[in-house]
Order: structure tokens, then sequence, then C-alpha cells
């Protein structure tokens, strides 16, 4: 008789063990009712920018009324659409601009989106996270690798900064925004090649402003942005002055961006490519003046002469 009964449960057990995968199997191959989901991680009401919304994205299997709500935990903060008839298949677009169902802007935290289906009898909170982020990212500090720039082919200057929290630098010149960073870093570096809007500027003396914009959209205000200072060359030699005997050697250091640059001096004329320019002096003693120049940029140094 024991070993019946036990037998008996064995089997009981088997058949239950099977159904309930059985059920399983068969959720698994049913649908779900909202499908396409795609919605804003991050936004920030106050920014007046693209993200000052919140999108949610959604697309239903069959016609429903569809009541969409925003939850703090398992409390309701805003209510999007209420019992809205919506049609089947179609992209289906909410937004949400941060404010409660009172009317007052709802405090930075991380909020879900609710979805119920009246016809289905079907509620679902999807897990995507909405990030409601308010807080100016600051910018702690901001300087240039060197302070003068070299400009040409392959050339440029690395901007460091230090921010608050993570965010993309923002560089600006003139009020235009020169660079942005992509990745959001709360240290790192971006690089400047002397260029607005991808032509490089005349030589001369730039005020670089450096800010930060978070990817809610909150961005450092003007009066809060550090400013750096960058010298744009083309070409410079040294020294910018000095003596030698009548028709002897003599050489300065160019320094360039470019890979060939041209000379002058007195009579003579010449093209040269390497860093360290050697010449004769003039015969005639006298003060002369050497220079190099490069895509119609010039740099000078007096020479003077002295008799042997």
């Amino acid at each position: 008789m024991q070993r019946v009964l036990t037998t008996v449960t064995l089997l009981g057990l088997l058949v239950a063990t099977a159904a309930a995968f059985a059920i399983t199997e068969h959720l698994k191959l049913i649908k779900s009712p909202v499908y396409g989901t795609l919605v804003s991680k991050v936004f920030s009401p106050v920014c007046h920018c693209g993200t000052a919304k919140a999108t949610i994205q959604i697309r239903l299997r069959h016609p429903d009324r569809v009541t969409l709500k925003i939850l703090s935990g398992s409390r309701t903060v805003a209510t999007i659409a209420s019992n809205a008839h919506r049609p089947a298949r179609r992209h289906l677009h909410f937004h949400w601009d941060g404010r409660t169902d009172t009317g007052s802007r709802a405090p930075d935290g991380v909020y879900y989106a609710e979805v119920h289906l009246a016809n289905a009898r079907h509620t679902i909170v999807l897990p995507n996270r909405i990030v409601l982020d308010t807080r100016i990212p600051e910018v702690l500090s901001a300087s240039s690798a060197k302070p003068v720039l070299f400009a040409g082919p392959g050339r440029s200057v690395a901007i460091r900064y230090a921010f608050g929290e993570p965010a993309h630098a923002v560089v600006y010149l003139h009020g235009r925004q020169i660079i942005r960073g992509r990745p959001t870093r709360q240290s790192h570096q971006v690089k400047w090649a002397g260029t607005l809007a991808g032509r490089p500027l005349r030589a001369g003396r730039y005020v670089l402003s450096v800010g930060a914009r978070d990817d809610a959209g909150n961005e450092t205000p003007v009066a809060a942005r550090k400013q750096i200072r960058v010298v744009v060359r083309y070409i410079g030699v040294t020294p910018h002055r000095l003596t030698v005997r009548a028709g002897r050697h003599f050489a300065v250091d160019v320094e360039t961006g470019f890979s060939r640059y041209t000379w002058h001096i007195g009579h003579r004329r010449g093209a040269q490519r390497k860093k360290v320019l050697r010449l004769r002096a003039p015969t005639t003693p006298g003060t002369y003046r050497l220079s190099v120049a490069v895509g119609g940029h010039s740099a000078a140094a007096l020479v003077r002469v002295r008799a042997r």
C-alpha cells in the first residue's frame, strides 16, 4: 500500500511539473499588448532645449483606451492621458513637462510611466527610468595645455577641464559654440585647432569660454563659465634679434605647424623644411630683416651684421 501511495505521489508531482512547464511556455508565447517602447532617460523642464520634456513612445497590438500616468514609487505624480482611444500598431507619443497634476513642478528624481489598457484590462509599469534633473553643472576649472598654438595641419591645443558632475564640455568663441565634447566626463580635455566654423582664424589672441552641458540639457550660464586665453600663430622665429659678423654663418629656430616655409633676407630668399634655419650673413655690415613666412603669415628677426 505504501508503495502505491508513493507511486501515485510521484506521478502527481510529475503531472503538476509538466502542467506548470506547459503554462510557463504558453505564457512566453503570449505577446505583450504594448511594444516598441522608447522612453526618455533624462530631461530638464528648465533647460529651454530639446530635452525639456520627457517622451514616452509605445505601440499597441490592438486598439484600446489608454491611461498613462507618471509614478514616483507607487504614487501617481501626473496623468498624461486618461482613457484616450488609441489605434493599434502606430507610434504613440506622450510627453511629460515635469508638472504634477496640481500644476507644480515635480522635484528632481527618478520616475516611471504606467500604461493602463481599459479594453485589455491590463496595467503595465514600464521598466524604463525617467530621470528629472534640473541641476546646473558647475565648471570647477579650465585651462589650456599651452598658451600659444602654432596652427597648421594636425595641430591643436588641448583644453583641460573639471566639472562638478559628468557633462559635455562646451567651448565658445565670440558667443558662438565651437566645440562640444562627445562623452560626458567629469574631468577630461577637448582640442581646438584655431578655427571658427571650420575656417582658420587670423593670428592673434583669443578668449575662449568653457562651459558644461549635461545629458538633461542643463548648461552652465554665461557668467559661470571659465575663460582661457590662447594665442594663435602660424609661424615664429627666435631669437628676435641677433648680432653676427659679416659673411659668417648663423642660425635661428623657426616654429610652425606647416612642413615647409619660405625665408627672405636682403636680396636672398629660399625655402626650408627644417626647424633650425642656418644662413650665411650678408657681407656688407648693417641691420637686416630676416623674414620667414607660411600661408600668408610671417614673422621676422632683426639681424645686425658687424664688420669682420
